[in-house]
């Protein structure tokens, strides 16, 4: 369904956030958005990470690309500055980011370090919280704002660890989010795909068998990829699922539906 014109855009002005690399779930909805005519900007973490964002971001003809720690204070607000001076609106955002310390990711939840559950939460849920903040006023007509979870958040996932609880905040905060911001027309979603190879699932103990283990359970017994992912993406910052808002949609080839 690529480029159906249902899926036309209100307007250009978009933000995909943060692409690590053109493998990346960020990279898959940021080519659908695109497909469908969106003018893009991105953000990358560091000098390190930008030469392989730029691999993507070069192709989509993106006008704006800026780094983005949400880490370094006052980074995301320059990104948000940057928009207001050059764009003065946004349609639609792309939260894709979530980092843990590696020890206390490779660990048990029982214990997990104070420290190490604040780096967490901060990058991988209290940052789709201030976007949302940052974004509200640039939203005058209404918009859509996206972030990306997984299964983990409701179930125990071997190995899938602390990011579960904070998957679970990142879901919570989507929600009330939606609630606050629904009466301006600005929406919010949380997509949830299956096991993806990226360069972020890399991070998890033995992941292989995490997406063994998938496509043997999925009812179409193969696994999704970044492309299925961008697709229900532009559908849902497009006006066609303008009434549709606060939820969590699983992009798992029914995985989800198994005990």
């Amino acid at each position: 369904m690529k480029g159906n014109t249902s899926w036309i855009l209100r307007g250009s002005a978009a933000w995909s956030w943060v692409i690590a690399n053109e493998l990346s779930i960020a990279a898959g909805c940021a080519r659908a958005f695109a497909d469908v005519g969106a003018t893009l900007a991105a953000t990358y973490l560091n000098a390190k990470a930008e030469s392989f964002v730029r691999q993507v971001t070069d192709q989509l003809l993106c006008p704006i690309v800026l780094p983005c720690d949400v880490r370094e204070p006052g980074q995301l607000e320059a990104v948000f500055d940057r928009l207001q001076a050059g764009w003065g609106a946004l349609d639609f955002l792309l939260h894709a980011i979530a980092f843990a310390p590696a020890d206390d990711l490779h660990g048990r939840v029982t214990d997990y370090s104070a420290l190490g559950f604040d780096i967490a939460m901060n990058i991988s849920c209290h940052s789709f919280i201030r976007m949302a903040h940052l974004a509200e006023p640039l939203m005058p007509n209404g918009g859509c704002l996206l972030g990306v979870t997984f299964s983990g958040s409701g179930r125990v996932v071997a190995n899938y660890n602390i990011m579960g609880p904070v998957k679970a905040a990142l879901e919570s905060s989507m929600r009330y989010v939606a609630a606050e911001l629904g009466p301006k027309g600005i929406r919010a979603h949380t997509i949830s795909p299956g096991p993806i190879r990226t360069r972020a699932a890399s991070g998890i103990e033995n992941f292989d068998n995490l997406l063994n283990a998938a496509a043997a359970r999925a009812p179409e017994h193969h696994l999704v990829d970044i492309e299925d992912v961008g697709n229900l993406a532009a559908f849902l910052v497009s006006d066609a699922a303008q009434r549709i808002t606060g939820t969590i949609i699983p992009v798992d080839g029914g995985e989800h539906l198994l005990a």
